[in-house]
């Protein structure tokens, strides 16, 4: 652990998901950090889920890169800045300035992706500055710009509690934004009153709280809201008012809409009528209407058009920017929203500013520069394509991980190994990505950054160190603004901290800006960098909760546009064919790079894998827990079967997380087509077309270590645990002698004594070796998936006092009870305790498990995975 600041309690904003939620940060005596929710910050009021209660144990230095490397080798950094200076300077002489790029990230502070923008755009003069954002939410910053003339949210976190009807549209809220699912979840409890709706072709956990769930087709979106223009326009369910004073081009909408009868949607996404006509109702009576959308909006190929068919509904019913009404983007990064502010994304130049001739000129004359880029640059997919292609000849990734992100990621991996210089800025001295890079630069981590954030509420908050910086790790800015320096620009980039960053950026934001521009945080000149309270902009006079409630937006004539949106056929994949839908689980964050440093975080879903419905399942031969090949024309992977009606049949889910640091083969995105929004530029990574095949798998394992192995199987899969190591095996071919394969893979000395028993007629084998009482390995395998208590085995590793025997056994003693697979990650409470507070202490609801074993009672992630229990339960004792 690197060394504390200081012993008092520090605030600061949570580095996962777009809630932005506050954070206190207090250093321990004996190093560690102790985390609690901000009681009073007003994202989360003292509430955080199972990844931010768990941020004081991402925080050693395991893995950290620590020092500037050049070519492998660990250099100064005079030496590792001067030759990226050198070399972009040397590559933009020869080649131009579209020849080199930046690709950042939400994980960037508003301070870090401004000075990147300033470089890139503002004196290296192209507009090559693009970020994974352009993954999360370009769909619905183009969907807001195209109605609004502007990219603003127009509501508030607050909204969630006020109103009577949420729409969740391709949303888990549960998992992905827990915090505001738990919003929602204590509104319901006080407003019985209150409708939830979920829209999302999976019946996922926020399920759990919906009075409706429809279960659309994959891009069945588009056709059920446009369906709903056309029932509020022939049911009078209009606010014509509003609508005339306010907006423009609601006749050519509705003109597209109007054949889009209940039946004709119901065709289109996969629904009955009925519940279809249930839906339209609901929305057609309740004024208080929130619609929440995300991901599963965004990540399509048609995102842009469902982002304003949700906006038209809103627009044609005048609810929007009064309480407890509107179109609400959640994002999934911690300052997504920020990068937008600045300019992080391709297509826009800086503080909201677009390339126009009187931006380009505005922005020019602020910043000092005649070098100022003059058109877009290339976005992510385009970008990574043009480097394939030899265009983009030198690159600098701050922050992120394309080769497991971006969708066709062997080409990626492949467009990057081929360019002739790559610099990747990075805290974690193992990615995928950085394996590729010519030089590494040592970034801060969350603890050790200073800056702001913003979060989907237009919500900025301030992230502030309480860790000293590590080895040579410096902070973002500090490297970007050094770099600047050395290329020749020392002028613009004499940053001494990141307080001067962010009053330049408030300053760019009020500069010739009379009100025609919407992000202005003009309020905050001069304010008190240190202490800044969490601020909404924009910041004229005071912070706006809520926007458009006036009427006026931010187009030419001031009105809201009406987007007419044709919906696209709905997809068929070939015969044999699934439509792959990837996306996150609840416990681990992006390629893990932090929240895989947490035994806790990892114990919920410890390896890759596919969710398929049992009669597909059982179509291909595909059988519970064991191994599934992916595959199309794009590459391949191999996860875990997750038998589950919770999706729909002919459709899978697979998460994004897993890396090659973690798996053998489980980079999902490898198979996701870079089929992009024509407007947003956004990849369609719900909607790969994929083949599912059944691994023929000789012999499954099972580890638990306390050293970390190198390992050598068709299949395997590692995570942390407390004490050392766990993992899933898989081999397609027996090892030849078992005993050379545990001394190879763990590293153990010929002396060391393994000890094993092997089952003739079950074909099962257990080995353990044990030292002094303390186990060292211990290895399960059979031909079937291995049904060890994983809970056990792993809790193996914190124990003294064990024999060979105890292990070898496989299950626990009468003196060693089994929680069972973990359910509740914040309190590590595992099913078989739940069960037992159920079944023996006589708990009937989710609230009275909680009461009994603590579960459910944090972030509540987990509430529905216990209710299904408590039902279980019920059911079988009623047999």
């Amino acid at each position: 652990m690197n060394q504390p600041l200081a012993s008092t309690t520090i605030r600061t904003t949570c580095p996962y998901c777009g809630v932005g939620c506050g954070v206190l940060a207090t250093p321990q005596v004996d190093g560690s950090v102790a985390i609690a929710g901000d009681p009073d910050h007003p994202a989360n009021f003292g509430r955080l889920c199972s990844k931010g209660s768990a941020l004081g144990e991402t925080l050693s230095l395991d893995g950290r890169l620590l020092y500037p490397e050049s070519d492998g080798a660990r250099v100064t950094w005079d030496q590792a800045l001067g030759r990226v200076a050198n070399t972009f300077k040397q590559t933009i002489a020869e080649f131009g300035p579209d020849s080199v790029a930046i690709y950042g990230s939400g994980q960037l502070l508003t301070e870090d992706y401004y000075v990147a923008n300033k470089l890139m755009k503002g004196f290296i003069g192209s507009g090559n500055m693009d970020t994974n954002s352009r993954l999360c939410m370009a769909s619905s910053v183009a969907g807001h710009k195209r109605a609004f003339g502007s990219d603003t949210v127009p509501g508030n976190y607050e909204d969630l509690e006020l109103a009577d009807l949420i729409v969740l549209v391709g949303s888990n809220l549960g998992w992905c934004h827990p915090v505001l699912y738990q919003r929602i979840v204590k509104a319901k409890a006080e407003r019985p009153d209150m409708r939830v709706v979920l829209i999302d072709p999976r019946r996922t956990v926020t399920a759990d709280i919906a009075d409706l769930h429809l279960a659309v087709q994959s891009d069945g979106d588009s056709a059920l809201f446009v369906g709903l223009l056309a029932h509020l326009a022939r049911n009078g369910i209009t606010a014509p008012d509003f609508v005339e004073a306010h907006t423009s081009g609601l006749d050519a909408t509705l003109l597209v809409a109007e054949d889009w009868s209940a039946a004709r949607v119901a065709s289109a996404t996969g629904l009955s009528e009925k519940s279809v006509e249930l839906f339209y109702d609901w929305f057609a009576r309740t004024e208080k209407t929130v619609t929440v959308y995300s991901q599963g909006v965004n990540q399509s190929a048609s995102g842009t058009d469902k982002v304003n068919a949700i906006i038209n509904c809103h627009l044609l019913t005048g609810r929007i920017g009064r309480p407890g009404m509107g179109p609400f983007s959640v994002t999934g990064q911690p300052n997504a929203m920020g990068g937008r502010e600045v300019g992080g994304l391709a297509n826009m130049l800086a503080a909201h500013m677009d390339f126009t001739p009187e931006a380009i000129d505005r922005v020019g004359r602020f910043w000092g520069s005649d070098r100022v880029a003059t058109k877009p640059g290339l976005k992510a997919v385009d970008l990574f394509a043009a480097m394939a292609r030899g265009e983009i000849k030198a690159v600098w990734i701050m922050a992120t991980n394309p080769i497991d992100s971006m969708p066709e990621a062997d080409a990626v991996r492949a467009a990057l190994a081929a360019c002739p210089f790559v610099v990747v800025s990075d805290m974690s001295a193992q990615t995928d990505t950085g394996v590729t890079a010519h030089v590494r630069l040592p970034a801060a981590g969350w603890g050790e950054k200073d800056g702001t954030v913003t979060n989907s509420e237009r919500r900025i908050s301030r992230q502030r160190p309480f860790l000293a910086l590590p080895g040579e790790v410096r902070p973002d800015w500090w490297i970007i603004k050094e770099v600047g320096k050395r290329m020749g620009f020392a002028h613009a980039f004499s940053y001494f901290g990141p307080a001067q960053i962010f009053a330049e950026h408030v300053a760019l934001s009020a500069f010739e800006n009379d009100g025609g521009r919407d992000f202005d945080l003009s309020g905050l000149a001069g304010a008190d960098y240190a202490s800044l309270p969490p601020t909404q902009w924009p910041v004229r006079r005071k912070p706006a909760a809520r926007m458009f409630g006036d009427g006026a937006f931010f187009t030419g004539d001031g009105k809201a546009r009406f987007v007419p949106v044709l919906p696209p056929p709905p997809f068929a994949p070939a015969p044999g064919s699934f439509i792959l839908n990837t996306g996150r689980v609840r416990d681990h964050w992006h390629t893990m790079t932090r929240t895989g440093k947490t035994a806790r975080l990892s114990a919920h879903y410890a390896e890759p894998f596919v969710e398929i419905h049992p009669a597909d399942a059982e179509a291909l031969n595909i059988r519970r827990a064991s191994l599934v090949r992916l595959s199309n024309r794009h590459g391949s992977a191999i996860v875990r079967a997750l038998v589950t009606d919770r999706q729909r049949r002919g459709h899978l889910f697979v998460p994004m997380h897993w890396t090659d640091q973690f798996a053998s083969n489980g980079r999902i995105d490898a198979l996701v087509t870079a089929k992009v929004d024509p407007f947003s530029a956004q990849p369609a990574l719900k909607m790969a077309e994929v083949h599912a095949d059944p691994v023929h798998t000789r012999i499954y394992g099972f580890f638990a270590s306390a050293r970390r192995p190198v390992l050598d199987a068709g299949y395997w899969a590692i995570a942390e645990a407390i004490g050392g190591t766990r993992g899933e095996l898989g081999w397609f071919e027996e090892p030849a002698d078992w005993t050379d394969w545990l001394r190879s893979a763990f590293d153990l000395p010929h002396e060391a004594n393994i000890e094993s028993v092997l089952d003739a007629r079950s074909g099962r084998r257990s080995f353990a070796v044990i030292d002094n009482g303390h186990l060292v390995v211990a290895l399960y395998t059979a031909p079937d998936p291995v049904l060890v208590s994983r809970q056990w085995a792993t809790g193996l590793l914190a124990e003294g006092n064990l024999s060979a025997s105890s292990v070898l056994a496989g299950r626990p003693g009468a003196d060693m009870p089994d929680s069972g697979a973990i359910i509740c990650s914040c309190f590590s409470v595992g099913i078989n305790t739940i069960t037992a507070a159920v079944t023996q202490q006589g708990c009937s609801t989710v609230e009275a498990v909680g009461a009994c074993t603590r579960a459910g009672t944090n972030c509540g992630s987990c509430r529905a995975e216990i209710r299904g229990i408590i039902d279980a339960s019920r059911l079988q004792a009623a047999e």
